[in-house]
């Protein structure tokens, strides 16, 4: 993507730090997950080691031409001033499976031979951590020192969507930049820009299911999320006094070939629960709240514990159907 749509004040907070000639060494990218902050500081470290190599800086934007070195060997993952840090496949010959739960102190380790030498290409590197929030305790401490004392020309760019659980001193090390989710248009525009081949009725119902964050809605893209939402609400506000509903929807989302659209509605029931809470109060409230919270523990096992899909799905929607009450 050459351009981010939306958060405007971040993307000129840090346009103005850039081309002030005094960027701070650490910048901490906080928000909703979703809403591009990742996007964001791929697009700004190609923009800052485009600008390095060539001397310059690009007076408006983040864009990289395609022609331009610095953006291919980006783009082709061999840029030599550029490290990215994130979870890898659990099995390095299986890259499309699961990822690992963390991002390792081993990985961190491997950036000391890195900063024993001067950048390749121009004076500046740029190392990116996507997300901060999976870097285990011994590498939070590794990069720690590295923060305390950066490297000559090295900017860390640090995605985070929990900020509150990083260590207070790498926050405190940090400059801070707040990503907000975006508006109905600008996650419309997002989508189309990113697949131009999705229909309105399909952006329509991506837009609703996103909450301000693009990057789910894209998640869900190709997913018929709008009939599974659907059916999340039926059984919200129908109950399932015979498990009918609860019965045909579980084995609509058992198997492998319907693995997407399971996660998805592991996604979906929580969320689905917090919104109704909203508008509730009394025991009413408190019956949306115990769900919520059911809920949640339930989706956040399922994928790490390889819970039965089916019976699984069978469950929450059990717990959907309280809220009939």
């Amino acid at each position: 993507m050459t351009e981010i749509i939306g958060n405007a004040a971040a993307q000129s907070a840090f346009a103005a730090a850039m081309h002030s000639g005094a960027l701070h060494h650490a910048w901490l990218f906080t928000g909703p997950q979703g809403v591009g902050k990742a996007s964001f500081a791929r697009l700004a470290a190609m923009r800052m080691l485009a600008d390095a190599r060539r001397g310059s800086t690009e007076p408006r934007g983040f864009a990289v031409p395609a022609g331009d070195p610095t953006r291919a060997l980006i783009e082709a993952g061999s840029h030599p001033d550029f490290r990215l840090l994130t979870r890898l496949p659990k099995d390095p010959e299986k890259p499309d499976q699961d990822l690992a739960r963390s991002i390792t102190i081993a990985q961190v380790r491997t950036l000391q031979p890195l900063f024993a030498t001067t950048p390749s290409m121009s004076p500046r590197r740029v190392v990116m951590i996507d997300a901060i929030d999976d870097l285990e305790r011994g590498g939070s401490n590794a990069l720690l020192k590295n923060l305390e004392e950066p490297p000559a020309g090295t900017i860390f760019l640090l995605v985070s969507h929990a900020p509150g659980r990083l260590l207070p001193t790498i926050r405190s090390r940090c400059r801070v930049l707040r990503f907000e989710v975006l508006t109905p248009d600008e996650v419309a525009v997002t989508l189309q820009l990113a697949q131009p081949d999705l229909d309105h009725d399909e952006i329509s119902a991506l837009v609703r299911a996103s909450e301000g964050a693009p990057g789910r809605a894209l998640r869900y893209a190709g997913l018929d999320i709008a009939s599974l939402d659907e059916a999340i609400a039926r059984i919200a506000d129908e109950g399932d006094r015979d498990n009918g509903h609860r019965l045909r929807l579980a084995k609509s989302l058992a198997g492998k070939a319907s693995q997407p659209r399971y996660e998805a509605f592991l996604d979906r029931v929580p969320a689905f629960i917090a919104r109704a809470a909203r508008d509730r109060s009394g025991a009413r409230l408190k019956t949306a709240l115990d769900a919520h919270v059911a809920a949640r523990e339930l989706s956040a096992a399922a994928i790490g514990l390889s819970l039965d899909a089916q019976a699984t799905v069978f469950e929450l929607a059990g717990i959907l159907a309280t809220l009939r009450t």
